[in-house]
């Protein structure tokens, strides 16, 4: 059995990275929030793609949960993960003056911690088989560039990008790569409440002129944790249509 582990699997994104992982040959165990239904929905269409799959509900940010959650795919597979893809967060839209600590420590706990946490629990694992392995993180367009009111959600994800880097060094010679996929502008349920026409606004300022959809990471995701990028770790993969390559530029182009 080749395991891999997706942390709230039944998200937009997340359904897309659990099926191209099945697809590519994964059995999958993955996490949820109180999604019980969309949980076992998604653990039947990978196993219509003749893998197993187990659904464990889980919170990425409490360490005790987190311990459960990777023993209890371990005792179910009967091996370490080969792929470990940390892709749970959430966010709040608040100006920085108005923003309750409440609401950064949530936002930091799911997103920074979860990826530490599932991060070490995986890698630990791998290590202890004597195995090498996949890990990647999912960050943003915000890794790189200030996106107003979702301080807390920007700072997490900058900071997943500066842990991608430093877990890839210090886990390479384990023989375990780490890599980030930073997503731009993604057409999800969540996005959708950002703006009337979602699609629209960001269309405009994309070079591929588009928005993405979950299924544009799958492809990105299957490279990352193959053999095919066997000599790539530490790094951030763009996954944007260009949006965030381009400079504020007063002319014509």
């Amino acid at each position: 059995m080749t395991l891999a582990l997706v942390t709230a699997g039944p998200s937009a994104i997340g359904r897309s990275l659990v099926i191209a992982l099945a697809g590519a040959g994964h059995d999958v165990a993955f996490t949820h929030m109180g999604q019980t239904d969309a949980a076992e929905a998604l653990a039947g269409q990978v196993r219509g793609l003749g893998r197993a799959a187990l659904a464990v509900e889980s919170d990425a940010g409490d360490p005790v949960q987190v311990e459960r959650f990777h023993a209890m795919a371990a005792d179910w597979a009967g091996a370490a993960p080969s792929v470990m893809v940390n892709n749970a967060g959430i966010q709040t839209w608040s100006r920085l003056v108005d923003l309750d600590v409440a609401d950064w420590d949530r936002v930091m706990a799911t997103n920074l911690r979860g990826t530490f946490l599932n991060t070490k629990a995986a890698a630990t694992a791998m290590m202890a088989a004597g195995q090498g392995g996949a890990i990647v993180n999912l960050g943003s367009g915000c890794n790189k560039l200030a996106f107003p009111r979702l301080v807390d959600y920007t700072a997490s994800k900058g900071g997943i990008e500066q842990f991608t880097k430093v877990a890839a060094v210090e886990l390479g010679p384990s023989g375990i790569r780490v890599n980030c996929i930073a997503p731009g502008a993604i057409a999800t349920e969540r996005t959708a409440a950002e703006a009337g026409d979602y699609a629209g606004t960001w269309a405009r300022v994309t070079p591929l002129r588009r928005v993405g959809t979950p299924d544009d990471l799958a492809g990105p995701l299957l490279f990352l944790v193959s053999d095919a990028a066997a000599f790539v770790t530490g790094q951030t993969l763009w996954v944007d249509g260009g949006v965030f390559s381009q400079a504020m530029w007063p002319y014509e182009t």
